[in-house]
Order: C-alpha cells, then sequence, then structure tokens
C-alpha cells in the first residue's frame, strides 16, 4: 500500500533512498542529436574499413586488357588477403593481385589525370581504407600458371605444359593463342616463385615479357598480395573466379624430380637415400655371415 496509517492521520509513503516512487517514474536520460553522434560512428566505419583492407579483404581496380574477358576494364574484384598472411602459397590456376616485381610496369604511363583535386584528394581517403581503388595504383593481376618447382613451356600455337601436362584454357581471350607472341621454356620455377600469364595473350605483359629483366619473369611470392574471388562492379559483370578444372588433372603436380634438380640439397638427398640402403644391406648380410661361422 502506498499510505501508512499513523494515530487516525494519514501520512503520505516514501521511497527509500535510491529508490524511485512508484507515484514519480525516473527521468528519461536526454538523446544525443543525430549530429553529434554522426562523426562517432564516421570513425567507427572508417576504422573497421581500414582493418578488413588490410587484413581481409581489398578492392581493386581493372586498369587494363591483359585479362579480358575473365576481367574487364574498370572491373572492381575483391582480393582475399588473409590467405597469404597466414603463410599459404598460391595455387596454380588462381588469379593473384601482386607488387611490381621489376619495372614491369615501364612501358604504361601511369599518370593522374586533371580532374578536381578535391575528388583526386578525397578518392586517396577512400582507397586508404580499402572503399576505392587508389588512383595511382601499380600492382598487376595476372592468372598463376606454374609454382616453384616446376617446368613450363609454350612453343608455336601452343598449348601451355605444366610438368609434361597440357593445359586446356577455355579462359583465354577469343582468338588469343596460348603462347602468344612469345615462345618459352622449358622453364623451372624458382622456390618461392610463380610463372604468371594474362588471360589476353597477346595483350599482356606477362612473364614472357619480362625474361631478361630483373628475376627471369618470375615473381617471388612475398610479392603476392592476394588472390581475386569475385568480381563486385558493375553489378552486370559479378561473377567468382574459379581455378579452372585443367589444373586439377592428374599427373600436373608431379614436381618432385624438378626440385631435386633443382635444389642442391635435395638433389644430395635423392642421390645418398639409395646408397644408404645398400650399405646398410651390406651391413646385414656380413653382420649373419660371422654369425654363421661361430654357431659352426
Amino acid at each position: 500500500m502506498d499510505r501508512t496509517a499513523l494515530g487516525g492521520i494519514r501520512l503520505p509513503w516514501r521511497a527509500p533512498a535510491g529508490r524511485p516512487s512508484p507515484e514519480e517514474p525516473p527521468a528519461e536520460r536526454p538523446r544525443r542529436p543525430f549530429w553529434k553522434e554522426l562523426p562517432v560512428l564516421v570513425v567507427i566505419a572508417l576504422l573497421l574499413a581500414l582493418l578488413i583492407k588490410t587484413f581481409f579483404v581489398q578492392a581493386f581496380s581493372i586498369p587494363s586488357a591483359s585479362m579480358e574477358n575473365t576481367l574487364r576494364i574498370g572491373d572492381r574484384v575483391l582480393v582475399d588477403k588473409l590467405t597469404p598472411t597466414f603463410g599459404s602459397e598460391p595455387s596454380r590456376g588462381e588469379v593473384v593481385v601482386f607488387h611490381d616485381p621489376g619495372d614491369w610496369l615501364r612501358a604504361e604511363q601511369q599518370h593522374r589525370g586533371s580532374g578536381n583535386a578535391f575528388l583526386r584528394g578525397l578518392q586517396d581517403v577512400f582507397s586508404t581504407v580499402g572503399l576505392a581503388p587508389s588512383a595511382d595504383e601499380k600492382d598487376l593481376i595476372k592468372r598463376v600458371i606454374a609454382v616453384g618447382g616446376d617446368t613450363v613451356s609454350c612453343h608455336g600455337t601452343g598449348p601451355v605444359y605444366v610438368n609434361g601436362k597440357a593445359l586446356d584454357e577455355p579462359y583465354l581471350y577469343p582468338g588469343s593463342t596460348p603462347c602468344g607472341d612469345r615462345n618459352f621454356g622449358p622453364l623451372t620455377v624458382p622456390a618461392h616463385s610463380l610463372w604468371v600469364l594474362g588471360d589476353n595473350r597477346q595483350n599482356s605483359g606477362d612473364s614472357r615479357y619480362n625474361m631478361a629483366g630483373p628475376g627471369g619473369g618470375f615473381v617471388p611470392e612475398s610479392k603476392v598480395i592476394g588472390r581475386a574471388i569475385t568480381v563486385a562492379w558493375p553489378v552486370t559483370h559479378w561473377k567468382t573466379l574459379p581455378i579452372p578444372d585443367t589444373f586439377s588433372q592428374p599427373g600436373i603436380s608431379d614436381r618432385a624430380a624438378t626440385l631435386a634438380g633443382s635444389h642442391p640439397v635435395l638433389a644430395s638427398l635423392a642421390g645418398a637415400a639409395p646408397l644408404t640402403l645398400l650399405r646398410r644391406r651390406w651391413r646385414l648380410r656380413s653382420a649373419r655371415r660371422g654369425a654363421g661361422r661361430k654357431s659352426r
């Protein structure tokens, strides 16, 4: 009850200290205006975008026709950066983005337009947090054809051979030949390196065109930013970028002999193993013969 009777006089009931009276509801906390919360929300969104770009996924813009028709000029692709971060090596058939390994972009004049300076600055800000491609991007995007230890070659009208297996490449640009206009190989890809080609072989400055430069046309795995997993924009071009079936054919991963031949340590181990086994058998036979003579 909310009243107390004392000597016929009804006294008003008072709530204990710290507790609101049922007749007096607690005052509502005033809400902050939206315009005051907006800067905080923007900062949180930018921090989350920066975190995602740094460790998980980043958007890249396609600047050239070297990967047509798989990727077209102006397409925005999402690149998985998490897998390389945890040490997973790129696989044959993946489309990867990588830093220029040795002035591969020397033939392409990359400069900023003379547009609105404010808009260019705004693009730089958004590119920093991964919300837009950079206006000064100098990264490349190609398809991994061979990895460390593989033997790769292509002559004439093709096809490309990896470890003696011919590739069936339905993703090539219509009218493009597997070798393009450059024969190569047989070449052995160094450990922790990649041999990359564009899907538009007649219009791609890839490993074939950089064999005389630093690195011999090979891309160090340390230069790889990540694997392109999907085309996100424009919506009409949306698609995933899976590994083609030709890179899963039996025998294409057989590179043990190549690895042994290209690495002195592995070659030494491969040569020493048979000798060790023969020596062990000879000792066992000698021991058995000695035991037989003693028993006589």
